[in-house]
Formats: structure tokens, C-alpha cells, sequence
């Protein structure tokens, strides 16, 4: 008797030890924020879940606003995990893309991509760093005056003898006034300041899909940085375009490939927004509204098969993949979900993933459920990938 009295204690034990780690686990990996499409019970892992609702739901494509309510999260819908804001909402639709395209984007100001020493006839003087210059600044005005380009500037900082510059920077969101003194080159022969800069930037990536409710596109999943600083470019306009796949680099182990295309002088819209989340703005072109699919909300997507749309060559084709994990907790993050491509044909043309095809679209149950965002460069057969719902909510700032 005493032996099966500490046998139960002992599983008791072992099953209160579990659900702590199940409670645990659940208020970490769960969400704080979410998006329910209907009146049915929300489920996450199989073991957690909410309650459903009878209200109605609002349309948040009209007004992107949405009614909330606070409801608790349960294990195995006994247990309270944690309580989470409920939006209620109508189902959105998009038009589905997978095109390739060209991505040309000019700054709002000039970035500093580098500064370099000046030879001057007492030796070497970096006046841009002196004055506290940095790599990734925003260079917004030189002795007040608006600069817009990097010729633009490399006009102001050449035209002078030697005095200093009132300089306006953007640095991390907020302004900052520095004072530089250009120094005299022996070997130019003319005043310099030792800085670099650039004003745009040009590259490709995959249209993701386009919101007919406003009239906007959604592409890449993440930001357009900058090749040398790796900041966020702070846009000020740009175009997407039309572009040809014309070669195609394999990915390999330790090596990322990319897609090589050509522009064409097609336009597809205008692009006005670069977040965390990829880049948007206006489509001027027609689409093909053959493909429309619902957005799934992230607690719809399921570890398993699915596919993506992309443009690997002369044509737009579906590929199988497979969602080996889902993080529900960062909605705002390019690497909700991992994903693994298991199509034998798509490997054999890329070897996985390559540069070019972010903004792929994640399709799982015939709907939207995400985009590819980054490839894992140790192991090109899988990436990084971002929820749809994300990429939707962004896609409604566009004016």
C-alpha cells in the first residue's frame, strides 16, 4: 500500500511538474495581441486555446480599426495561462503576386556610408570624425540648406576655403547640429571634410502580394538597408519596376545565391514606406486578381506542408515547402516562422534559397499565411519567413 501511495505521489508529482512547464512555456510563446476572423475558439499547439465569441465582427479593411476584447488563454481549456487583447474582425483578401521585380529607392537625406583621413601637410586628419560623424548618420542639411542628393552635397562640402560647415544629421531618430572644419588636401590641392555618401539604392526582390482595398503593394518582408552601414534606408520616394530574371547563382553551404535580372522600363507603382516589415506603396499596374486568397491570421498556420510563389526564372511557379516552426509571440518580426524547401525541382534550379526571392508568398490551405524573408546561410534549403497579418496591417499606411 505505501509503495503504490508514493508511486501516485510520484506521478502526481511529475504531472504537476509538467503543466507548470506547459503554464510557463505558454505565457512566453504566446501572444499578447491577436486577430480573430470569426466567432469559432482559437487554438495554439493543440493544448491552448480561447474561448470563441458570438459579437459580430467589425470591418477593419474600411476603417483599419478594430473592436477588442480581453480574454483568457487556457491549457487545455481548463487551465489560465495568461489574458490577451482579442480584436474581432472581417476576413481580408489580397491579390496573391510572386513576380520578381526592381526596387529603385532615393533617400530622404544623405546617408554617410563611410569617412576617410585627409593627407594634409601636417599629417593626417579625419575632420569628419573629429567632429563627431558617424557611419549610418543622415546627413539632413549643410549650413542649412536641404540636401537631397550626394552630389548635392559633395558640391556644398567642395565649394569652400577652409571654412566650417553648420551640418544637420538624423542619427537613431533624433537631430543632432555638428560643426565641421574641412582641412586643406596636399594632394587634392583643395579643401575636404573626409566623408562618404549615397542617396539611393537599387535591388530585387518578390512582390508579396497587392491590397486591393487601398490600392497598395506589399513586397520583400523586410527592409531595404544599406549594403555598408546595414541601417534601415529612410526613403524618401521610389519605384518598383518590372524586372527579368536573366541568371541565377545557387545557394551552397556557407554561400547565399542570388537572382540577376534585368529592369524593364515597366512600372508597377511607386513605393513610399520601408519598415521592419518590408517595403509598400502604390500599384500603377494591372494585377492578376485570379489569384486572390485570404490572409490567414498567424493562429490558422500549422507546422507541415505548404508552398510558395516565386520567380526563379522566366515564370511564376508554386514551390512545396515545409513549416518546421511558428513563433506566435513577435507578430512585428521578419522571423515568425521557419521554413525548409522540400521541392526537389526548385533545389535543383537554386540549391534552397537565394537573394531575390524575399517576399515570396507562404501559401497553406489555399490562403496567404506569409512571406519569405531571409535564407539561412549555413543551410540554404531553409529560411526565415514573415506572418501575412503583419505585412497586411503594414500595407494599409500607404496613402
Amino acid at each position: 500500500m505505501k509503495k503504490a501511495i508514493r508511486i501516485t505521489d510520484i506521478v502526481l508529482s511529475m504531472i504537476v511538474a509538467v503543466i507548470m512547464i506547459l503554464v510557463l512555456a505558454g505565457n512566453h510563446l504566446l501572444p499578447d495581441n491577436i486577430k480573430s476572423y470569426s466567432s469559432k475558439s482559437i487554438n495554439y499547439y493543440g493544448i491552448y486555446s480561447i474561448a470563441g465569441s458570438n459579437e459580430n465582427t467589425v470591418d477593419f479593411q474600411s476603417s483599419n480599426r478594430v473592436s477588442s476584447q480581453i480574454k483568457e488563454i487556457k491549457l487545455f481549456g481548463i487551465i489560465p495561462i495568461k489574458t490577451a487583447s482579442v480584436e474581432n474582425s472581417d476576413v481580408a483578401t489580397v491579390a496573391v503576386s510572386g513576380r520578381c521585380f526592381g526596387i529603385k529607392l532615393y533617400t530622404d537625406g544623405v546617408i554617410v556610408v563611410g569617412t576617410r583621413d585627409v593627407e594634409t601637410p601636417q599629417g593626417k586628419v579625419n575632420p569628419a570624425k573629429k567632429a563627431g560623424i558617424e557611419k549610418g548618420d543622415i546627413i539632413i542639411s549643410v549650413n542649412n540648406e536641404k540636401m537631397f542628393s550626394s552630389q548635392q552635397v559633395e558640391e556644398a562640402f567642395n565649394d569652400n576655403n577652409g571654412k566650417e560647415y553648420k551640418v544637420k544629421i538624423k542619427r537613431n531618430g533624433n537631430y543632432k547640429n555638428i560643426t565641421i572644419q574641412p582641412v586643406y588636401s596636399r594632394t587634392d590641392g583643395c579643401y575636404k571634410v573626409g566623408i562618404w555618401v549615397r542617396d539611393s539604392t537599387a535591388g530585387i526582390g518578390t512582390i508579396t502580394f497587392f491590397n486591393e482595398k487601398n490600392g497598395s503593394l506589399a513586397a520583400l518582408g523586410h527592409p531595404v538597408t544599406d549594403v555598408d552601414t546595414n541601417e534601415i534606408m529612410p526613403m524618401l520616394r521610389g519605384e518598383a519596376v518590372e524586372a527579368k530574371v536573366t541568371k541565377l547563382y545557387k545557394s551552397s553551404n556557407g554561400e547565399t545565391g542570388s537572382l540577376c535580372c534585368d529592369f524593364t522600363n515597366n512600372v508597377i507603382g511607386t513605393l513610399a514606406v520601408n519598415s521592419m516589415s518590408g517595403v509598400y506603396g502604390k500599384y500603377v499596374s494591372s494585377i492578376d486578381s485570379s489569384k486572390r486568397m485570404e490572409v490567414a491570421p498567424p493562429q490558422d498556420i500549422k507546422r507541415g506542408s505548404a508552398k510558395i510563389i516565386s520567380t526563379v526564372g522566366d515564370t511564376t511557379e508554386y514551390y512545396d515547402v515545409e513549416i518546421t516552426r511558428i513563433s506566435y509571440r513577435s507578430k512585428n518580426d521578419e522571423k515568425n516562422m521557419v521554413i525548409k524547401v522540400t521541392d526537389e525541382k526548385l533545389l535543383e534550379k537554386t540549391g534552397g534559397i537565394v537573394q531575390g526571392m524575399s517576399g515570396s508568398p507562404i501559401i497553406q490551405n489555399g490562403k496567404l499565411i506569409g512571406a519569405l524573408t531571409h535564407v539561412m546561410v549555413d543551410n540554404p534549403k531553409k529560411g526565415y519567413a514573415i506572418f501575412a497579418e503583419t505585412m497586411l496591417d503594414e500595407s494599409f499606411s500607404v496613402n
